[in-house]
Order: C-alpha cells, then structure tokens, then sequence
C-alpha cells in the first residue's frame, strides 16, 4: 500500500468542470489533480504523520500568538522563522517520505511541461521537507512569504477536505493587488519563477464541503519544499 499511497491524480470530479489556470507568472493551478484514490490514502498518510512523537502541534508565533492551524513538519520542522531537526515536542522529526517527493517532482513537471527550464530550481527537482496545516473551521492565515528556504525552487501544495478561499498577492507587499482563488479538495497549485515569494495566505475555509467519503473535518494542505540547507543534522540556521 505504501509504495502506491500517493501514485494516482489527473483530473477527476470537481475538477473536471474547472480548467486549469496560471493566475500569476510561475502560478500553476491544476483542477482536480489527485483522485478519490489518492486523497483517501493522502488523508490516511497525514493521521499518521500527525501522531506524536514530533506530530501535529500548534505554533506560538513570536509575537506571542497562537497560529489557528495546526501543523506537522516532515524533513526538516519548520518554526517562526526557519528550519531545524528537532520538532516542537524536542524529538527528532519524522523523515521526509520518499513517495511524496516523487509525487512533487511529477506535480512540477505536469504544472510547467515545457517551460519547466524556464523556472528556477524546476529542474531536477529534489524537495526534502513537506509542512502539513490542518485548517479546523474557522482557521485562516494571514499574507505572508515562503522565504525560509535557501532556494528558490518552486513550492508545490495540495489540497484535501474542504475547499478555501486563497489569495494569491503579490512580491512586493501584503496589499493589492492580489488574486483570491477557490482550492478544493484534490488541486493542484504550484508557485515558483516571478512569483516564488509572492505574498499569500488563506482568507477562510468553507465548511462542509469536503467529500463526506473522504472523513476529514476541515481542510489539510500538504506544501513540499526544498529547503537549500545542508544533509547534516543541525544544519538549519
């Protein structure tokens, strides 16, 4: 089972009356990606990711706030603001699952097709860390910018549960203009080139729209990454 977790995609249900978009230079968004299949057992795969040791927690932010996501670090645990080996609970974090970076690389492939040479870090992708956010209803995130990496390879999310309100800005500021994009369960959304720090975040999330099959309240968002940073344990800065 595991070596197929996460093989299926290509454009069922919901996405099949939506079309593929690029919203922005370097913005990808695929309509229905994964299949019933894929997130069923995607789902399935984050229940585990989530258990302790290093699972699912909430992030006190710096400032002294609570984020109202929860998140689960895989590869390297990411805090407020970079990247370490050790996760919130002080146990190693869980290592970053094989299938998953091979279903990123396929995901960047199919989101450029030919102009994949033309974004940075496209080819040869080889992402080492994936951030796992549970949205309970009601949780939302405010605008910010992937810029914890030491690259700037593109970030590939996916989506699972109930559909959200995402809002694609711009490099330069928090402010207009910016781009608001419905992502439901299964998309595809890859952000990389021009827009790689592009401003975003997620307004609110709608619920009870997620397939009931699926057994999910809320939404979960799988963002893979590559982090730039060096193989060695302790080598976040």
């Amino acid at each position: 089972m595991q070596g197929e977790l996460f093989g299926a995609g290509g454009g069922v249900g919901a996405g099949a009356s939506r079309e593929r978009s690029e919203p922005a230079p370097g913005v990808v968004l695929v309509p229905g990606w994964l299949d019933a299949a894929a997130q069923s057992h995607l789902v399935a795969a984050c229940r585990e990711w989530a258990r302790p040791p290093a699972g699912m927690h909430t992030v006190r932010m710096p400032t002294g706030g609570l984020m109202s996501v929860q998140m689960v670090s895989l590869g390297w645990h990411w805090y407020p603001y970079g990247y370490r080996r050790t996760a919130a609970d002080g146990t190693p974090v869980k290592a970053f699952p094989p299938e998953l970076g091979r279903l990123a690389r396929r995901a960047v492939a199919e989101a450029y097709g030919e102009a994949v040479g033309d974004i940075a870090g496209a080819t040869g992708y080889e992402p080492d860390v994936a951030i796992v956010n549970h949205y309970p209803h009601g949780a939302k995130m405010g605008l910010h910018q992937d810029r914890d990496e030491r690259t700037d390879a593109p970030v590939v999310s996916l989506s699972l549960g109930d559909t959200c309100v995402f809002r694609l800005g711009n490099t330069e500021t928090r402010t207009r203009p910016w781009t608001d994009l419905e992502l439901h369960s299964g998309d595809l959304l890859v952000f990389g080139g021009p827009s790689r720090f592009a401003y975003h975040g997620v307004v609110r999330t709608l619920p009870g729209t997620a397939d009931p099959a699926l057994g999910l309240t809320g939404r979960l968002n799988i963002t893979v990454r590559r982090s730039g940073l060096r193989s060695a344990v302790g080598g976040a800065g």
